[in-house]
């Protein structure tokens, strides 16, 4: 019989302009040497889900953290500060990558990491991981949740915050990509889907896109009445396998 445990806990990380924040992080115990996930928190914010999906990434043998994207707004439940941060016009693109960079760095601190990081995010962290992946060095997979404005339609919704829209920098992707999304589903859309693939089948990068029938906005989140039974196992299924693909060692690649 195989013994598993997991430590999971509130840790405090140094993102961006080395701000110190706090990241919610949950490894397995023993064994390892692992991967490391950067778990990029949806528009609600920080909130019990998140972390539940942080927990279910480590079960799966992915040393994985959080970052409180919203720590600087102060203190507050996950809908009083993500509503704060709504109303505000939401974060900067560039202290976002700030922060994803500084858990990268955290990740790869740590004595019992494999070297390997990868990025998930989901609804606004969808197009959080897709920016990231075409942004950061050091990435070597990325999964890409329902992302909303990967492709900005219109013009005005580019402001100071985010100056670019995550599809035209798609030239620089960095990392295989996987994408999941729901046909029903109006941010992204299957067509604004259908045009992020064409970009990136032109540009010949990496990538997996997967659309599910039956399923629209947030289809893994539990907490939801969105939520999808059957399509989010398969959706975390897909999630697990490419991980495993991109971000074993080659040692552990061999013995799997």
């Amino acid at each position: 019989m195989t013994y598993e445990s997991m430590l999971a806990e509130t840790v405090a990380f140094r993102g961006h302009k080395g701000d110190v924040g706090e990241a919610y992080y949950a490894r397995p115990l023993g064994g390892g040497p692992w991967p490391g996930i950067v778990l990029i928190h949806h528009m609600p914010g920080w909130d019990e889900w998140i972390k539940e999906a942080t927990r279910k990434l480590a079960h799966h043998g992915l040393a994985t953290i959080a970052p409180h994207l919203y720590f600087r707004e102060g203190p507050g439940s996950p809908d009083d500060v993500g509503a704060r941060v709504r109303a505000a016009g939401g974060v900067a693109d560039e202290q976002v990558l700030g922060d994803v960079a500084g858990s990268m760095e955290f990740l790869r601190a740590q004595p019992y990491a494999n070297g390997r990081v990868g990025v998930i995010g989901f609804c606004s962290g969808g197009r959080h991981t897709y920016l990231a992946a075409c942004s950061l060095d050091g990435i070597d997979a990325a999964v890409d949740c329902w992302g909303g404005n990967v492709i900005v339609d219109d013009p005005k919704q580019l402001n100071a915050k985010r100056p670019v829209a995550p599809i035209d920098l798609t030239a620089k992707l960095r990392c295989p990509l996987l994408g999941l999304f729901g046909n029903d589903d109006e941010n992204p859309n299957r067509d604004q889907v259908n045009r992020t693939e064409a970009v990136l089948k032109k540009l010949g990068k990496t990538y997996e896109f997967h659309r599910y029938d039956g399923a629209g906005h947030a289809f893994f989140n539990a907490a939801r009445p969105a939520y999808r039974p059957e399509q989010a196992l398969d959706g975390w299924n897909k999630v697990f396998a490419f991980f495993r693909k991109h971000l074993a060692t080659a040692a552990a690649a061999r013995a799997a």
